[in-house]
């Protein structure tokens, strides 16, 4: 099977499953004889931002969802859509690779420039977010920070999958977001890295030695079937699904991990940076 090259990130408001799920609340909500200002009490939400949903400009959260279906006595109807409507709350180039990482029994990630969004805290993602150029608008902001953290359910998950991250130096020393966004960060990791199913690695920026070179990229490995890479620069994914490619990546990964630092050493890096902080 091909490389599967992803678009530019987009976010289509209105359209899509959006438009579906708010034309299909609208309609139940009719049909209970209810008003967008009584839903909207009934469910904790305003009538503007019930609005909003029916007309498919912002994600509903799982929790309107399941309120909502028993509310308007939908049966279910609006509880089929949930998944879908979540993964909407990602850029357009990234939903693949989510569902993909929801599900993986194994992810093996190398980066070079920022933390993995796995690992960030809302406060040092808040401030990656806005350096992007073009702008995005606050609410985009707060819509893609709450959606990074609600990834981060995967290190929750029983069975607990084996997560691996190697990151250059580099990304644990910048000052993104400022010192309180740093010292904050830095402290996530070394709680992170205590769990039992996750190993963080640094690649010291003096290594002679560094099988990264190409860049960064992550290894998904499902519950059932094989292994996926995604690859992801300037806006654009791609997902690699040729297994030579695939094994290409395993082996490359494996390499740099043994040229890193052990967990144990990268972790008291992590304490000295946040010593020094």
């Amino acid at each position: 099977m091909p490389e599967q090259q992803q678009p530019p990130e987009a976010y289509e408001s209105g359209t899509g499953i959006l438009a579906v799920f708010g034309r299909q609340l609208k309609l139940f909500r009719v049909a209970a004889g209810l008003e967008r200002a009584e839903l909207g009490t009934r469910t904790g939400y305003s009538a503007s931002t019930i609005a909003a949903f029916e007309q498919g400009r912002r994600i509903p959260p799982p929790k309107f969802i399941d309120q909502v279906d028993e509310v308007l006595g939908a049966h279910g109807v609006l509880r089929t859509g949930k998944e879908e409507v979540a993964r909407a709350q990602y850029p357009a180039f990234f939903r693949d690779a989510a569902r993909l990482e929801a599900e993986a029994t194994e992810v093996a990630s190398y980066d070079t420039l920022v933390i993995k969004g796995l690992l960030q805290t809302e406060e040092y993602t808040r401030a990656l977010l806005k350096e992007r150029r073009p702008l995005l608008d606050e609410a985009t902001i707060e819509q893609r920070v709450a959606a990074r953290q609600s990834r981060q359910e995967i290190f929750h998950r029983w069975p607990a999958p084996l997560l691996s991250f190697v990151m250059e130096e580099y990304v644990v020393t910048r000052g993104l977001g400022g010192r309180g966004a740093r010292r904050g960060q830095l402290e996530h990791l070394l709680l992170i890295g205590e769990k039992r199913n996750v190993e963080i690695q640094i690649m010291p920026a003096d290594r002679e030695d560094n099988a990264g070179v190409d860049g960064p990229f992550t290894v998904l490995t499902p519950q059932h079937g094989e292994p996926v890479g995604y690859l992801e620069v300037q806006g654009r994914s791609t997902l690699v699904t040729e297994r030579a490619e695939v094994r290409a990546l395993s082996a490359r990964y494996g390499i740099i991990r043994a040229q890193a630092l052990t967990p144990r050493e990268s972790l008291a890096f992590i304490e000295k940076q946040l010593g020094e902080v």
